[in-house]
């Protein structure tokens, strides 16, 4: 009986091996159709797949881009940072490029100024009230600063020294009301006139040159420059553009409106022309009434 049994799980045994092997054979088979029971099983395996992989899908796309935006941000800060950054490089980069080109400017006219010593100076401040009129530098006594010496930029005169300190020096600009105030001035051309830079008109926002011999032919866009006569101011430094030109009040002489050269309201830098040369007190000096275009004139008044 044994022995039996044996035989029978012995046979089963065979049976099932020839019909796994004959399985095997079938599946491996090249088909054109697959068999009710695989086309059962793989319909079910396939809508099982569909409906557990949409949501797979949308889910780990609604991740992906999640990640995209939040990489998307990350970037845009960093380049909003370089973009700062650049902006802020590219403005030094300009100021830089504006205050080398202003010091160019003011050593080339160092360079014209033959019988001074110039000295380089800052502008540290301004009075509200007197905006116009006056403004502080960071040189005095100590760098060599006098009273009464000019001070000009790259585009022409601004004023001269009034108050000095030993670090500090006042400077009053052209553009003042005072009447003792005068610069000897210079017209170019064919034949130039001289005369006397005296106020300032703040209608016309214009200098007022006053003295012109009224015989002398003096024009709109003519070029004013500075004399040199009176000792203070360096010859030749430019003081304006003429814009009109009238008669004084009693039509003896010519009177002239004049455009300045320098922009007083945007002063930085500047340069104080130190005299190094013997001077004469003229009509800029400390309040002198000599008339520099009449001597004669000027004698007989002051006597």
């Amino acid at each position: 009986m044994p022995q039996f049994f044996f035989n029978k799980k012995l046979i089963l045994l065979l049976v099932g091996m020839v019909f796994l092997v004959a399985l095997i054979s079938f599946s491996l088979r090249e088909r054109t159709n697959a068999t009710l029971p695989e086309q059962i099983i793989k319909d079910t395996v396939g809508v099982a797949q569909s409906i557990v992989a949409k949501p797979a899908n949308y889910i780990t796309g609604v991740i992906n881009n999640i990640d995209s935006l939040l990489n998307t941000y990350e970037e845009n800060k960093r380049l909003k940072a370089r973009l700062d950054e650049y902006a802020a490089v590219q403005a030094e980069a300009s100021d830089l490029k504006s205050e080398i080109k202003k010091f160019q400017e003011l050593m080339d006219k160092s360079e014209s100024l033959k019988a001074y010593d110039p000295i380089h100076a800052t502008v540290i401040a301004r009075n509200p009230d007197q905006w116009e009129e006056k403004i502080i530098l960071d040189k005095g006594s100590s760098h060599g600063v006098e009273k009464n010496m000019a001070v000009m930029t790259a585009k022409g005169l601004v004023g001269k020294v009034t108050l000095v300190t030993p670090f500090t020096s006042e400077v009053e600009l052209l553009y003042t009301n005072n009447p003792n105030y005068r610069v000897s001035a210079m017209v170019q051309g064919d034949k130039q006139a001289y005369g006397l830079i005296e106020g300032y008109d703040k209608e016309r926002n214009k200098l007022i040159m006053k003295r012109i011999d009224s015989s002398l032919t003096v024009k709109k866009g003519q070029q004013v420059v500075s004399s040199g006569l009176g000792g203070i101011f360096p010859k030749n430094v430019p003081i304006g553009e003429i814009t009109e030109v009238s008669t004084d009040d009693h039509g003896l002489t010519k009177m002239a409106y004049v455009k300045p050269s320098a922009d007083s309201s945007i002063l930085d830098y500047v340069v104080i022309a130190k005299r190094s040369a013997t001077t004469i007190d003229g009509s800029d000096g400390n309040t002198s009434n000599e008339d520099l275009t009449h001597p004669q004139k000027g004698k007989e008044e002051a006597e």
